[in-house]
């Protein structure tokens, strides 16, 4: 059997196109994981802390109905300085799902020292547990409210 050469070096171009094409999609993938990773995790908000700030990304976050869009916190007070301590590491998310004292926030805030390298707040750090206290204590929760009851049934036996 005779082999065309010229189709062989089609077939290898052809090839070649694909495995290309594959690349550049996967890069593309990734460049795209990373920009919602640096904003998902924080990374974003530690460089407009540091006052960094990427060309690509928009620099100034929305507040609707008073909560911060990119970190779910509560807008109010010196949540600038919560959000870019606190999603430096993780979401926002972690900070609104937990309620706490002063008292129980200092302790998270030490636990994270010790065991997740999270740095030392020095003077921000009154400032980020008095806004967690004040915005994220605990709520109150007592018994339910006393049944309203219309009209009782006679049960038969």
């Amino acid at each position: 059997m005779v082999q065309n050469p010229k189709s062989d070096h089609t077939l290898l171009q052809l090839v070649r196109l694909v495995m290309a094409l594959v690349s550049l999609t996967v890069v593309l993938i990734s460049l795209a994981g990373l920009g919602y990773w640096a904003i998902d995790t924080g990374v974003y908000a530690q460089w407009l802390a540091e006052g960094e700030e990427p060309d690509e990304v928009e620099a100034t976050p929305q507040i609707v109905d008073g909560i911060d869009t990119m970190s779910g916190l509560i807008a109010e007070g010196e949540y600038e300085i919560v959000r870019a301590a606190c999603t430096a590491c993780h979401s926002g998310k972690l900070v609104t799902q937990n309620r706490a004292t002063a008292e129980g926030w200092t302790q998270m805030i030490r636990w994270m020292q010790e065991t997740q390298e999270l740095w030392d707040l020095g003077e921000q750090e009154a400032v980020i547990v008095d806004y967690l206290a004040t915005y994220y204590a605990p709520e109150a929760q007592g018994r339910r409210a006393p049944l309203n009851v219309e009209e009782w049934y006679v049960l038969e036996d």
